[in-house]
């Protein structure tokens, strides 16, 4: 059989997946040493302000890396991996100042291998390093009134720290070049991170690990020690092996070829650890925390036998509050935090209690004293219980924090939105939705009395509006001087929403037809968003920018790059990554002032978005796309505009975090994928953070885990609210450790593997190529299912075998491969599949899941039978079809889940009863082309297909549109290229991809 276009058969030297890519983390690593800001701060109107790009030193983000990939190459030959190897292209280059910072600390734990002091956090002056270095600091002082530990003045403080009673990490002089060299050189994996958690051996050493007679946990009061370390408690732990017990289903072997209905009729839940129920009641909700293997290698030569990637997806700000989630988030006001001394993890329920007056950290074994004021459990109203007091019955707990977790008095909130009304702006239309909805919702933008908000906009010069109290109108004040931007009136263009609210007012009243007859057509995005920064520095927030266009002046100027004629080309896709670095200098510029640059781009040209998305990437941001936006002639992508800002406007906003993920000695956290700046090896900046912003890590084994029967992983989120409380939101997960290939496999998360990889292929396209990205996940499938069936006896040559909870990874892979952006052959316009990119980057597993594999369901035929109910609602439950077009039939109407969008498909001779009940038309023919709302008609088909669809949406915080698709609709193409099992001309479908990967093993 010929293979596609898009596919080749797999070379002699493919590339195999490997946990991180060449640059495999490409906005992950960020310079370690801190954001760079413009030396000016807050830049009085006065003073004449040079372009931000001049201003800053910058350098260029390290990249993650690792030599030992938990999957190393190919089963037959050697082959480039996607492992976390440094990039050899000369644009990524590391400075001295990067090189030490990145040798500094890890895991929390202080790193001997290089020296000590930290590189200055960024370009600004002393006065305001220290300030900043105080106000971190502070973090570590108010841990637990039994910590006595030294203040860290450095970033890496403000969470917590290292070892704060071996090392004052400020004590050291900076390292010269050549020491700077030499450490460089002894680090066994890359330059990005240590190899190991080097702390531990300056700590002093755990207590021995024989089972103590006084240990008690929390959960379960019959195991007396959590974590002795000794084999013979491996199954009462929770760290069950399989090989001795009756199969789990999750290793029962899948024909892949022969069982062709795979698919299971709802959605793939995640996998339950194997642990026991007391410690499975109490660990972490999977759609907070998900680990790619539920049963962790004892070594990193077992992961590497097993060839899956091991890391983590986390969704850490999620919704717990909404209508639709029954879980509670426990928020603690305690005056004391207790976190370990050594490792800085904060108590949770993994840990064991020693007696009533200690207990063991669960991540580093060190045993700490239980403060005073944790005996008494506020919940109970009792003493003397420490184990039972909310922080240790919870994986998911919620602390106010104190002022010590306060550089300066909590930010308020501020908005500032950045809106280009050029001729093509205005045209579009958006600017009559984004101020119809500031309007609607003015009042529900979250903040407090001292919430600020101010507007910008521009074409070929920038316009500020002074909205000061007392004016009788807005005062528009034009600056055309865009090589050397400044602000005219500094104090008067970020006011206070509640006392200017009239003004703000009258303003989105107005803006919709100021440029109304405008006529220019250029766009000065850079110039603008330097003032940008430049009002926001003071106090930091979110910066909304609206572009419509290429950037045609000014600093940050760009020129198209794309060739329409090779958007269907199968060899090299050019231009994933930025013409500039600009907008990446400014992004990291506002990280070091607390801003987050958000993006919607609304064009209906290229406008070049692997460069303009730097700006959101790298300031913590988020990126909305609307490809050929029009307010009319375009109704799907205006209401889509609408629904999108109705959410992203009242949504719950964190200010000035960072968020840091600590795991069991032995584990190391080497390569991060979301939108960030990494302030140290472990320690994420987030200007901002909200509830739809996911992140994933990519993890190895370091030292052996034969002493330990779990694992521990924890995430601590610190941030500012909307209300000006500083909280620190903490996540911890608990999973077994086992020595057997098989249980590998039995525990293997196949949706976390598949968003892992999808992360570490997005890296791949940008630093090396599409085609090699493609070859990385087909040889993923390969690798793993090879490994799985040389380890099972009595199988067929003839045969692909699959373990079944890896019994989707082909299909999910071939999905990915479909996917915009990593498809092939297939017309693909550029900024659509850069999208497509970032939103893999930047998506939580749940929504990520739905843009890869979409649910079809068929509903005209939905019944009162296997409902369910939802608050008072009945809800069908009609079963998952496979995405094939051999499940359509022109009798009957299909709803496919897309996660953004519902494809609503009517067949030609569907059921007139049903056209008539539920679309409220009378025959097919008479149904419109551009149908995006079903009528409330009093049906009972009606009533059950709108339960089903309004209980999809509740599922989830955005909105989606609905399209009704006929067969004429131009939409029904977006429709069909989802259907991901059938073949195309560019592309294999599902069997064939089977019969590929089967050839490629038995090679």
């Amino acid at each position: 059989m010929s293979a596609p276009a898009g596919l080749p058969p797999r070379p002699a030297a493919a590339a195999a997946f490997s946990p991180g890519g060449p640059g495999s983390s490409l906005e992950a690593a960020a310079p370690a040493s801190g954001a760079p800001r413009c030396q000016n701060g807050g830049i009085d109107s006065s003073q004449p302000v040079h372009s931000v790009s001049q201003n800053v030193p910058f350098t260029k983000p390290g990249v993650g890396t690792s030599a030992s990939s938990a999957v190393m190459s190919s089963v037959r030959s050697p082959a480039p991996s996607l492992s976390s190897k440094p990039l050899s292209s000369p644009s990524v280059t590391q400075s001295p100042e990067l090189a030490l910072q990145e040798g500094m600390q890890y895991g929390g734990y202080v790193n001997n291998q290089a020296s000590s002091a930290p590189a200055p956090l960024s370009s600004s002056s002393d006065d305001e390093e220290e300030d900043e270095e105080d106000e971190e600091a502070a973090l570590d002082s108010s841990s637990t009134t039994s910590s006595a530990s030294p203040v860290l003045n450095n970033y890496d403080a403000l969470e917590g720290g290292g070892y704060p009673e071996t090392h004052s990490v400020t004590s050291s002089p900076v390292p010269s070049p050549s020491v700077l060299q030499a450490s460089k050189a002894s680090k066994p994996f890359g330059y990005g991170y240590p190899a190991l958690q080097p702390g531990y051996q300056n700590a002093t050493p755990p207590t021995p690990v024989q089972p103590s007679s006084t240990g008690h946990h929390p959960g379960f009061q019959q195991y007396p020690q959590q974590y002795p370390g000794v084999n013979q408690l491996s199954s009462s732990l929770g760290g069950l092996s399989l090989q001795h017990s009756q199969q789990p289903e999750s290793l029962r072997p899948v024909n892949l070829t022969h069982d062709r209905n795979i698919l299971p009729v709802s959605s793939v839940p995640a996998p339950v650890p194997n642990l026991n129920s007391d410690l499975r009641k109490l660990n972490c909700s999977p759609d907070s925390f998900r680990c790619t293997l539920t049963n962790i290698p004892q070594t990193q030569a077992l992961l590497n036998k097993a060839k899956l990637p091991l890391g983590l997806l986390l969704h850490p700000f999620r919704d717990l509050t909404v209508k639709y989630l029954t879980s509670q988030l426990p928020v603690i006001t305690s005056s004391t935090i207790v976190r370990c001394r050594s490792c800085r993890t904060y108590i949770n329920p993994f840990v064991s209690f020693i007696d009533q007056r200690r207990w063991k950290c669960n991540l580093c074994y060190r045993v700490n004293d239980v403060p005073e004021e944790f005996m008494y459990n506020p919940l109970t109203r009792s003493y003397g219980e420490p184990h039972k007091r909310p922080e240790v019955q919870n994986s998911t707990v919620e602390f106010i924090a104190s002022s010590d977790y306060m550089l300066r008095p909590p930010q308020p909130a501020v908005y500032l939105f950045v809106l280009d009304v050029s001729h093509n702006a205005v045209e579009a239309g958006y600017l009559t939705i984004l101020c119809q909805s500031l309007l609607e919702n003015l009042d529900k933008l979250p903040g407090d009395s001292r919430t600020r908000i101010g507007f910008i906009t521009f074409d070929s010069t920038v316009q500020f509006y002074n909205l000061q109290e007392g004016l009788s109108q807005p005062q528009m004040l034009i600056v055309s001087d865009i090589d050397d931007i400044f602000l005219p009136t500094p104090d008067s263009l970020l006011v206070n929403l509640h006392e200017s609210k009239e003004l703000i007012k009258d303003l989105l009243n107005a803006l919709p037809n100021m440029f109304t007859n405008t006529r220019e057509t250029h766009s000065a995005l850079g110039p603008a968003l330097q003032a940008a920064f430049k009002l926001m520095s003071p106090t930091g927030g979110r910066i909304s920018v609206f572009q419509t266009q290429l950037p045609s002046l000014g600093a940050g100027l760009l020129h198209s790059r794309e060739d329409p004629n090779q958007r269907s080309s199968t060899k090299v896709v050019q231009h994933l990554g930025p013409a500039t670095d600009f907008y990446k200098k400014l992004a990291l510029d506002c990280s070091g002032q607390q801003t987050a640059v958000d993006l919607f781009l609304l064009s209906s040209q290229y406008s070049d978005l692997a460069s303009l998305a730097c700006m959101s990437k790298y300031s913590a941001g988020c990126i909305y796309y609307y490809p050929s936006f029009h307010h009319s002639h375009n109704p799907a992508q205006a209401e889509k505009l609408q629904k999108d800002l109705k959410r992203y406007l009242t949504r719950k906003i964190g200010f000035e975090a960072v968020m840091r993920i600590r795991c069991t000695k032995g584990l190391s956290i080497h390569t991060f994928h979301g939108n960030f700046f990494v302030r140290s090896t472990d320690l994420l900046s987030l200007a901002n953070v909200n509830p739809d912003a996911g992140f994933a890590v990519q993890m190895s084994i370091e030292e052996s885990l034969t002493d330990t029967s779990l694992v521990c992983f924890q995430t601590a989120l610190l941030y500012t609210s909307s209300k000006g409380e500083r909280r620190i939101r903490v996540h911890t997960l608990c999973l077994p450790v086992v020595s057997s290939l098989s249980d590998v496999y039995a525990g293997a998360d196949v949706q976390a593997i598949v968003c892992l990889l999808a992360n570490m292929a997005v890296d791949r396209s940008v630093s090396s190529s599409l085609a090699d990205a493609r070859d990385a996940l087909i040889n993923a499938v390969v690798d793993s299912l090879a490994a799985y069936m040389s380890t099972a006896s009595n199988l067929q040559q003839s045969m692909l075998i699959a373990p079944n909870s890896l019994k989707l990874f082909p299909l999910y892979i071939l999905a990915l491969l479909k996917q915009k952006a990593f498809r092939t052959g297939t017309s693909t316009r550029l900024d659509d599949r850069v999208y497509a990119m970032c939103q893999m980057k930047s998506q939580p597993l749940v929504h990520l899941m739905k843009m890869i594999h979409p649910n079809l369901y068929r509903i005209d035929k939905l019944t009162d039978e296997s409902t369910i109910h939802v608050n008072d609602r009945v809800v069908p439950q009609p079963p998952l079809q496979k995405l094939s077009a051999e499940k359509l039939t022109r009798e009957g109407a299909f709803l496919m889940d897309c996660g953004s969008v519902f494809y609503l498909w009517i067949g030609k001779n569907c059921d007139n009863n049903f056209i008539k009940d539920v679309l409220g038309y009378p025959n097919y023919a008479s149904v419109p082309q551009k149908m995006m709302q079903l009528p409330e008609v009093d049906t009972p088909s009606s009533e059950r297909t709108r339960s089903f669809i309004s209980w999809l949406r509740d599922s989830r915080p955005l909105s989606p549109v609905l399209q009704v698709i006929k067969d004429e609709n131009p939409a029904k193409t977006d429709f069909f290229q989802h259907l991901i099992e059938d073949r195309t001309e560019a592309a294999f479908s599902y069997y064939e991809f089977l019969l590929n990967i089967q050839q490629q093993i038995c090679k």
